[in-house]
């Protein structure tokens, strides 16, 4: 993968005569945020088709299933707004997912995608940086982050650990990056040839080994609503990171395997010296080795052979990843240049 670290803005290339540019907005439960996110990004849209980085914008809301007034309020924006679409999915079936759904669209009717998550807590003053990118033919940019200044200590201690743990994985994460990024149409459809169902785009899209670069910003704390990724969630997607783009947990396995046979000869010699000199309880050496050090090895292996083993289950079951139940204006075409 060849990648540029960037920073600045680059000199300014022109677009080509028809750029048809989409933001992709997964959204649950996110009616608190929706009416600014609306306002900031149509204006964002509205900037870029004036300095000639898009002829054509379509802003996309994925509803994944959510319980408040989201998607009443999509249908409002939509009407509002040509340029606003939404697309409501039948149930939760999670970010990942909803992002997967929102970039199946955009491969289908764009040239260019552009995925930010609701709260617009990442910068959206790098979208025209990452424009002037694509229009240098650089295929995949990835939002970065500076610094994680707005985070509690627990939020940036543990998402620090996450990234360094997918580094250690292998699994080809870019650090401190998360789903803010550019895709271009070749890139998207190269992504829609995976048919995997344990989805985990940070580690897919780098896979993809396209021409990439990289735009820093610093991000902003969170104006409504409440964070998505409480602590469960953060520990079940690490899990699913690393198990779908590493083997690593089960080369550990036979890693502890051969030295818990290490150890345990150690134990038993000695346990066999100490009952022979007379200096042992009646029991205690085989419930020490037999019980307390192999039988937590063997559960935690058993635990990680099971998580793989779950993850094959639901692959070959190969069930949709989601189902649309609606559509805002279908038929409308996207917003046109101004004159």
């Amino acid at each position: 993968m060849t990648t540029e670290t960037i920073e600045a803005m680059p000199q300014h290339t022109a677009a080509p005569a028809d750029t048809h540019l989409c933001l992709v907005v997964p959204c649950y439960n996110e009616q608190e945020v929706l009416a600014d996110t609306t306002l900031r990004l149509t204006q964002l849209l509205q900037r870029l088709r004036h300095e000639g980085l898009a002829t054509r914008t379509t802003l996309l809301y994925v509803d994944d299933g959510s319980r408040d007034g989201t998607w009443p309020l999509i249908e409002a924006h939509a009407q509002a707004h040509p340029e606003v679409k939404g697309l409501k999915l039948a149930h939760n079936v999670g970010h990942q997912h909803a992002l997967w759904a929102g970039l199946t669209w955009a491969e289908q009717h764009c040239d260019v995608a552009v995925s930010i998550d609701a709260d617009l807590q990442d910068d959206i003053e790098a979208i025209p940086h990452m424009m002037h990118y694509y229009h240098r033919g650089i295929d995949i940019v990835y939002g970065v982050r500076r610094a994680r200044r707005t985070d509690t200590w627990f939020k940036r201690t543990t998402a620090l650990a996450f990234y360094r743990l997918m580094q250690m994985m292998d699994t080809g994460v870019i650090y401190n990056h998360a789903d803010f990024r550019l895709m271009s149409r070749r890139t998207l459809h190269a992504l829609l040839c995976f048919e995997e169902r344990n989805l985990f785009l940070r580690g897919m899209v780098a896979s993809l080994g396209f021409p990439s670069a990289m735009v820093y910003y610093d991000r902003s704390e969170r104006q409504a609503g409440e964070s998505k990724y409480p602590l469960r969630r953060m520990l079940s997607f690490a899990i699913d990171g690393i198990t779908s783009f590493s083997v690593r947990p089960l080369q550990c396995i036979t890693y502890l395997g051969l030295v818990c046979m290490c150890i345990a000869a150690c134990v038993i010699a000695y346990g066999l010296w100490s009952y022979l000199q007379g200096r042992t309880v009646q029991g205690w050496t085989s419930q020490l080795v037999s019980i307390w050090f192999v039988g937590g090895a063997m559960l935690l292996a058993c635990g990680v052979l099971g998580e793989y083993v779950g993850k094959i289950y639901r692959e070959v079951k190969h069930r949709p990843r989601y189902f649309v139940e609606q559509e805002t204006h279908p038929d409308n075409p996207p917003s046109q240049p101004p004159h």
